[in-house]
């Protein structure tokens, strides 16, 4: 008895040291069905990005652009909902940020830099918009929205007089960096969370045209989601 008592202990023990990266990973893949894998990373501390500027990218790119915030080995094709992968990608790579690859059956997203979306959210809400799951990092805030295709993109923006220039889209052969991932511009968190069982997606047309509206008017005739 005391011997099956140890055993669950241990096991205990273990889960409650999982890492958050892995359980996250799980959700994703498993619960939600969304394709992951995972991101280059950072690089150990005190290597060549040091330098006065932080750690840089595990990647062989010195002056890479998005520091542990890309794919690369494994590329964003080998992206999966399997949870044998899963767990053996995060096993042997517990720190490594999780990426999202969108489109397909998965969530798209629309991204903003960090000041203009905190005034975004802040607009949509007075004007009565739901939205689903929003992703932060210390420079952009994405969106989520339901799985668009290009060609639909391409005809909601076509059907647009003016977009805000600091507008990103993540569509069909993208990714996602996602909570709770660590990359060169900082953690990445919820700032709203997805629901636990079945996260909701706004259709991308909705936004978009909410986005659109909540940009114009500023005083000098510009927009206000820009930089």
């Amino acid at each position: 008895m005391r011997e099956i008592l140890g055993r669950r202990r241990r096991l205990r023990l273990r889960r409650r040291a999982r890492p958050a990266q892995l359980d996250a990973a799980l959700t994703c893949a498993t619960a939600w069905r969304w394709p992951v894998l995972p991101g280059v990373g950072l690089e150990a501390a005190g290597g060549r990005g040091g330098r006065g500027r932080g750690r840089g990218c595990a990647c062989p790119d010195p002056e890479c652009a998005v520091p542990g915030a890309h794919p690369f080995d494994p590329g964003l094709l080998a992206a999966t909902t399997d949870e044998r992968m899963v767990r053996w990608w995060w096993t042997n790579r517990p720190t490594a940020p999780i990426l999202l690859a969108t489109g397909g059956r998965a969530p798209c997203a629309l991204s903003l830099p960090a000041v203009a979306a905190a005034r975004a959210l802040v607009e949509l809400d007075r004007m009565g918009v739901r939205l689903g799951p929003v992703v932060a990092t210390p420079t952009r805030w994405s969106l989520m929205v339901a799985p668009y295709s290009l060609e639909r993109l391409g005809e909601l923006l076509h059907a647009q007089d003016w977009v805000p220039s600091s507008l990103r889209f993540h569509g069909e052969g993208g990714y996602l960096v996602v909570p709770p991932s660590e990359v060169g511009a900082g953690q990445v968190r919820w700032e709203r969370a997805p629901a636990s069982d079945a996260p909701w997606l706004p259709d991308v047309g909705t936004v978009l045209d909410a986005l659109v509206e909540a940009s114009s008017g500023a005083p000098d005739g510009g927009s206000r989601l820009a930089y």
